[in-house]
């Protein structure tokens, strides 16, 4: 067997391949054996008449389809380890010449793993960036812990910013009214910015009993396509108004959280925050770190790697989002995200994992680190109980794919935990 190789990128290549007699007679032997199984010969039960009798008696496109698929076949492993270059997926075949028993040519085409050159992981330039809790921070939590056990108090003045207001509302296009336009009874803070741009402000100086109409336009880039930049126009009662009456800072405010006074509802606000800000900044230093390193290294991102990243990408997102009963399209329409926008940043961000993915690899070869299956058992065992009214998400957890990249993720992770602990020394 000769090969040829010819790269068509960092992450692509085409190997043309040249079988002999030699090669050819042996993949001919293999098919007749093969067909021989099933063959009818006169005279012979199946699979025992001589291998000439067999040769001449069956089907000969049958017999040189077999041939050929065998040849190949058996070519393929040897010609990839033969150019030391390490496929991603079943090559591409493009047969270019085939003289049944005498010689073959034929190209194979696929995704590979590219060279990767690993910078200096050991002396990398990013720093820890801690934020520390500041007393205007505590203030503003606990600020916010009023507020949120503020009273409703009716009050018979006209509308207020920050006020709370009971109404009726129906809206209409054209005169007819629309779904999902009207409510009774609603329940509305003005500032919340709960409605559309004009709706709130609308409602602000009017009193109890008020009915007015509010003349107002969707937004151009509304989630609801049908509504986008359409005028509308909302006929509202106001039925209450209600002024919150933020919770005194004292130690009854402390108890409704569970501890005894404001000093410790402090000191527990303090502590938590400081929590949340290390982990913070001990996440951001992390992609930093790899950020930094991938920059520093020479890596490309595979195709065929980038798009299974994408669906990775997408069953996360789709797994986080089961419990609430919407699909993928159904999720970016509520928040107001294009399809084809998501898809874009969703690229962006599978060509970026695929790099460091690629990177630190490298980096765990050199450390020597893996991960124990019966710690993937364990990681399993606990996505199953995170995502127990997701039939659909338990059953993804059973795809070998899926379980590799989870191994692939969790020797990721101990990778860059030891890159972490080297660049903090």
């Amino acid at each position: 067997m000769k090969t040829k190789l010819k790269k068509l990128s960092e992450t692509r290549v085409e190997i043309s391949v040249t079988l002999d007699a030699k090669e050819m007679q042996e993949a001919r032997l293999l098919a007749i054996k093969n067909l021989a199984k099933n063959a009818k010969i006169q005279g012979f039960r199946p699979g025992k008449a001589p291998m000439e009798l067999v040769e001449k008696n069956i089907d000969q496109a049958a017999l040189m389809d077999e041939e050929l698929n065998i040849a190949v076949q058996n070519a393929i492993f040897p010609a990839f380890d033969g150019e030391k270059v390490q496929a991603l997926a079943m090559p591409e075949i493009s047969v270019l010449k085939f003289v049944p028993k005498e010689m073959m040519e034929f190209t194979l085409t696929t995704d590979i793993v590219p060279e990767v050159v690993v910078g200096d992981y050991k002396k990398l330039k990013t720093k820890k960036d801690v934020k520390k809790v500041t007393e205007k921070d505590i203030d503003d939590v606990v600020a916010d812990i009023a507020k949120s056990h503020a009273d409703k108090v009716k009050v018979e003045r006209a509308v207020k910013k920050g006020d709370i207001v009971s109404i009726n509302f129906v809206g209409k296009e054209d005169g007819r009214v629309f779904e999902g336009g009207s409510a009774d009874k609603f329940e509305l803070e003005i500032g919340s910015k709960q409605f559309i741009e004009g709706f709130e402000e609308g409602i602000i100086g009017h009193k109890k009993g008020d009915e007015f109409t509010l003349n107002l336009a969707f937004p151009k880039n509304y989630h609801a396509e049908a509504h986008a930049g359409k005028k509308v126009d909302f006929d509202v009662k106001i039925l209450e108004v209600f002024e919150k009456k933020v919770a005194k800072i004292d130690d009854e405010l402390a108890k409704k959280s569970g501890l005894k006074t404001v000093k410790e509802l402090k000191e527990d606000i303090k502590k938590n925050l400081q929590a949340r800000y290390d982990y913070t900044a001990e996440e951001k230093f992390k992609d930093e770190l790899v950020a930094e390193l991938v920059k520093n290294s020479k890596v490309s991102a595979p195709e065929v790697l980038v798009k299974d990243q994408m669906q990775m990408i997408r069953s996360d997102v789709e797994r986080n989002i089961a419990p609430y009963g919407v699909k993928l399209e159904e999720y970016l329409e509520m928040t107001g995200e294009k399809f084809e926008e998501w898809e874009k940043e969703a690229k962006k961000a599978a060509e970026a994992r695929v790099k460091a993915s690629l990177v630190l690899q490298k980096v765990a070869l050199a450390e020597k680190i893996s991960v124990d299956d019966k710690l993937v058992e364990a990681k399993v065992a606990e996505l199953r109980s995170v995502y127990a009214k997701s039939k659909d998400a338990v059953n993804s957890l059973k795809d070998p794919r899926v379980l590799t990249d989870l191994k692939n993720r969790m020797i990721i992770e101990k990778t860059l935990d030891r890159i972490v602990e080297i660049n903090k020394k």
